[in-house]
């Protein structure tokens, strides 16, 4: 069982290309399921979150807040100024515009913290900026969303936080609390809860693909271009902070990543709460989700590939 959840964590980026590839081709087939399951899905992620987290992780936010400062700064500014620009540049609808606003103004996604893994970069920051920029959500992300998107539609920036704190903080203070009372269970369930985590998002990509595919198959390569570009602009941007503020090249490395990777299904879960009448305002976030994992893979690869090519000439 250990063996096929961690085939399955090691190949989540293959599954959800997979699924959403079936939901847009056959749509039928997850016709069963509703959108209004993404929410408790959501949960269930950011409860798995709660209990692979320390509290060792909120300590860097005062043993190095420095760099916690200039990783969330960036997460909270780089990101959403792109989806704006994007959405402007593109001439996006009001639905595929939000949609991908929400994108640029969620945290970072519990992704990023494996990929920086992978591609050696600074664990530690990066977890410690997944968990600074997940608590500092409920206000930032509404507010962000409100200054955006605001003037074109009516963004209920009460509402966005009460959800965030629901669907988000709750699960996550009750996985910390289970992990604190139960440290047994917790570390026997952590073997599986990448696993759990990647059906998961697996899941709710598939279903808001499949309920939107006649639409997507109709005009769906503009948003995957801005989806595409916006990633690959956070991640770029990210390193170039990096380097211009002079930090190491591990730090470099998770700040690219950190605000490359954004919590994708939250932004497709907070569309389907907040933006009901903009059914395309969830596309975003699960083509998002489809291709942050793929680019992240890439992404690591060649830092790792830098990082030898130095080794060999030293």
């Amino acid at each position: 069982m250990k063996k096929l959840c961690k085939w399955i964590s090691d190949y989540m980026g293959a599954l959800v290309l997979v699924l959403a590839v079936v939901a847009l081709l056959v749509p039928q087939a997850f016709s069963m399921f509703k959108p209004t399951l993404i929410n408790p899905v959501l949960g269930i992620i950011m409860f798995g979150m709660g209990m692979s987290l320390k509290f060792d992780d909120f300590k860097i936010v005062f043993s190095r807040p420095k760099d916690v400062i200039i990783g969330c700064l960036a997460q909270f500014t780089i990101m959403p100024l792109l989806a704006w620009v994007l959405s402007r540049l593109f001439a996006l609808d009001q639905a595929l515009a939000v949609g991908v606003i929400l994108v640029g103004c969620c945290p970072g996604g519990t992704a990023s913290n494996v990929i920086t893994y992978l591609a050696k970069g600074d664990l530690a920051l990066s977890v410690g900026m997944t968990a600074t920029s997940t608590v500092l959500a409920p206000v930032l992300t509404p507010l962000l969303v409100w200054l955006l998107a605001g003037q074109s539609v009516d963004v209920d920036v009460a509402g966005m936080l009460l959800s965030i704190l629901w669907v988000v903080i709750l699960p996550i203070v009750t996985g910390l609390i289970v992990k604190w009372f139960w440290p047994r269970f917790t570390e026997r369930a952590t073997d599986y809860l990448p696993a759990v985590s990647s059906l998961a998002i697996a899941f709710i990509v598939s279903v808001i693909i499949s309920v939107n595919a006649q639409k997507l198959l109709m005009g769906g390569f503009v948003i995957i271009l801005v989806v595409v570009l916006h990633n690959l602009s956070g991640l770029c941007l990210g390193w170039f902070l990096g380097r211009v503020l002079r930090l190491s090249d591990a730090k470099r490395r998770a700040i690219s990543i950190e605000v490359g990777m954004q919590n994708s299904g939250l932004a497709s879960s907070l569309a389907n709460l907040h933006f009901a009448a903009y059914p395309m305002a969830t596309i975003p976030g699960a083509v998002f989700s489809v291709w942050h994992n793929i680019s992240g893979a890439i992404v690591a690869r060649l830092y790792n590939r830098l990082s030898a090519r130095r080794e060999a000439r030293s």
